[in-house]
């Protein structure tokens, strides 16, 4: 029997990190996360790494859709956080970036790392973008290193 699985060491990888600037205050953490991982653990070279921001969580996925096209990168990684209002475009925003990044990886057959918080309240957030819930900026550049090595394989 053959298994396939991914390690996190990617020295060479060629790394987009597409970053929403609205809720940039949690949105900073996510991309530190991320580097963190990307640089300690992948060996990423810093020179290997562009960072794309745009202005929110919605305009992610065209920004991942260009940047795959170039072929310029092995993997992207989508980072961002929505948080629930009182009306419905939570939901919307929510719904059509996560639709949108799925439909870029699969048609463009390239790792895109989903870090786009989606949480009920700032508190939140701040859990997820580094304290008590760890750090989904991480988590995605760890996913997105593992994605490179298992796509090698196949």
């Amino acid at each position: 029997m053959q298994e396939i699985q991914g390690n996190l060491v990617a020295a060479d990888a060629r790394i987009a990190i597409v970053v929403s600037r609205f809720n940039s205050f949690i949105n900073e953490h996510l991309v530190s996360g991320a580097l963190d991982v990307l640089s300690r653990i992948g060996q990423v070279k810093d020179d290997n790494v562009t960072i794309i921001r745009v202005p929110g969580a919605v305009e992610i996925p065209l920004a991942v859709k260009k940047a795959a096209k170039t072929q310029k990168y092995d993997a992207i990684l989508a980072l961002g956080c929505v948080i629930r209002g009182d009306t419905y475009h939570f939901e919307v925003v929510a719904n059509e970036s996560s639709k949108g990044l799925t439909q870029v990886m699969l048609e463009q057959e390239i790792p895109v790392a989903f870090g786009i918080l989606t949480t009920e309240n700032i508190e939140q957030a701040v859990q997820r973008a580094g304290s008590k819930a760890g750090n989904k900026g991480a988590e995605a550049a760890s996913a997105a290193l593992e994605m490179i090595n298992v796509l090698k394989q196949i």
